[in-house]
C-alpha cells in the first residue's frame, strides 16, 4: 500500500461522533487512515442491569466500522478485554479496598489504550496514532518536549485525562479535535451525513459499569465483600461515634448524599480509614486543605521542577474541577502541592494535573488526605 504524503494514521474508533469526525477530518487532510476499535469489555460478565451501550457495545462497533465503509478506509476490531480487566479492572477494585477513589478512564488513557493502539500501528504500519479526545499537543524544539495543552473548547477540554501519556507516545498522536468546538464537530457530522451520530447520545458512564453503579459492581467482584465490611463505624474528627455505615468501600471523600445519618446539619465524608472500617464525617469546612502530596508523576511541559523551588501553577484535583492557583514543590518521585486558598474534598486515588496557562506541566497520583494548614513553605 502506498504511502501518502502525510503518512499513515490509526485512528481509534469508538463510534461516537466525536472520533467518527476525527477520523474523516484526516482522511480529508490527506491522511492515509486505518479505523480501529478497541474491545475493552465485556457486558454480559458485568451483571449490571443497564442495556449494553458505549464504546464497547455491538452497535458502536458497527457506527465506527459504518463509518469507516462510507469513507472507504479499513477497520479493524482489536479484543483488549484481558490487559484491561488485568490492569484497569482489578485497580479499580484495589483502589476502593485501600479506601481511595480511583479514575479508571485516566488509567486506562495512559495504561492501556495508548500502548495498545502503538502496538497495532506498529503491525499496520501507521506513522501516528489518533483520538477524538478535546485536546491539542505540540513539539518544543528548544527544549524537545513533547506539550499537551487544553482543547479550543474549554467546555469540552479533556487535557485533564491523558496527563499520563508518555513523551514517546505523545511523538506519534494526532488530536484532530483540538482546536475545534463542539458545535463544529456537530457541522462537520452534518455535512457528511453522519445523522445517526449527531442524534446519538453521548454516553459519560464508566465503561465495565453501565449501569453507574459501582458498589454493586464491587459485590459482584469481591464475593463476601458486603460481609466483610458490613457495619463499620461513623465517627466524626474526635472519634465519637455518630452511627453504622454498610463498609468504607462504598463511600467517597466529599459524599453527601445516600449516608443514611441524619447529624442535624449537612454531613459530608471526609476521611476514610480501611484498617479500623471507619467513615470519618463532618461539615463543609472540614474538606478544606491547602497541601497535599502526588507521586507516580509523568511530566509534560518540564521534564523536572527539581531545584526550580515553588513552581506556581493552576492545579486541578479532578475530573470537572476548575483549578485552583497552586505552588509545587518536587522532591523526587513525589510533589508536594501548596495551595494559597484552601481547597475542597482533595480525594486520594484522584489525578493532579498541573498547567501554566493551558499547557500541562505535569501530573500524578493523588497519594494523601491532608486535612487543615499546609506546613511551613520552604524556600
Amino acid at each position: 500500500m502506498e504511502n501518502t504524503p502525510k503518512g499513515r494514521v490509526l485512528v481509534a474508533m469508538s463510534g461516537g461522533i466525536d472520533s467518527s469526525v476525527a477520523a474523516a477530518l484526516l482522511h480529508e487532510q490527506g491522511y492515509e487512515v486505518v479505523g480501529m476499535t478497541m474491545k475493552t469489555w465485556d457486558y454480559a460478565s458485568a451483571g449490571g442491569s443497564k442495556k449494553e451501550t458505549g464504546c464497547c457495545s455491538l452497535d458502536s462497533i458497527n457506527d465506527a466500522r459504518d463509518i469507516a465503509v462510507q469513507l472507504g478506509f479499513p477497520h479493524y476490531i482489536i479484543d483488549i478485554r484481558d490487559e484491561f480487566g488485568d490492569f484497569v479492572i482489578d485497580n479499580f477494585t484495589d483502589e476502593y479496598l485501600a479506601g481511595r477513589t480511583p479514575n479508571p478512564c485516566v488509567l486506562c488513557n495512559t495504561h492501556i489504550k495508548w500502548d495498545a493502539l502503538l502496538r497495532r500501528a506498529d503491525q499496520l504500519g501507521c506513522h501516528f496514532i489518533a483520538t477524538g479526545h478535546y485536546a491539542q499537543v505540540r513539539h518544543e524544539p528548544e527544549t524537545g518536549r513533547y506539550v499537551v495543552s487544553k482543547g479550543l473548547d474549554e467546555h469540552k477540554d479533556q487535557s485533564y485525562a491523558i496527563w499520563g501519556v508518555s513523551q514517546a507516545s505523545l511523538a506519534r498522536t494526532l488530536f484532530p479535535l483540538g482546536k475545534m468546538r463542539k458545535t463544529e464537530i456537530y457541522d462537520e457530522a452534518r455535512r457528511r451525513g453522519f445523522h445517526e451520530l449527531v442524534n446519538k447520545p453521548e454516553s459519560y458512564e464508566i465503561c465495565f459499569i453501565p449501569d453507574n453503579d459501582y458498589r454493586g459492581f464491587l459485590r459482584r467482584r469481591v464475593p463476601g465483600l458486603e460481609a466483610r465490611v458490613a457495619g463499620g463505624r461513623y465517627v466524626d474528627k474526635t472519634g465519637r461515634e455518630l452511627g453504622r455505615h454498610e463498609g468504607y468501600p462504598f463511600y467517597t471523600i466529599g459524599q453527601r448524599k445516600g449516608l443514611g445519618v441524619a447529624l442535624g446539619y449537612p454531613a459530608f465524608v471526609t476521611e476514610i480509614r480501611p484498617e479500623t472500617n471507619e467513615v470519618v464525617l463532618g461539615n463543609y469546612d472540614d474538606l478544606a486543605s491547602t497541601f497535599t502530596i502526588v507521586g507516580k508523576l509523568n511530566m509534560g511541559k518540564m521534564a523536572s521542577l527539581e531545584g526550580r523551588g515553588l513552581v506556581p501553577v493552576t492545579a486541578k484535583i479532578r475530573y470537572n474541577h476548575g483549578g485552583d492557583p497552586a505552588l509545587l514543590e518536587q522532591n523526587g518521585e513525589r510533589i508536594r502541592v501548596y495551595f494559597p486558598e484552601p481547597v475542597h474534598a482533595i480525594t486520594p486515588g484522584q489525578a493532579a494535573v498541573f498547567y501554566d496557562g493551558n499547557d500541562v506541566v505535569g501530573g500524578g497520583w493523588i497519594e494523601r488526605h491532608i486535612i487543615g494548614e499546609a506546613p511551613v513553605l520552604t524556600a
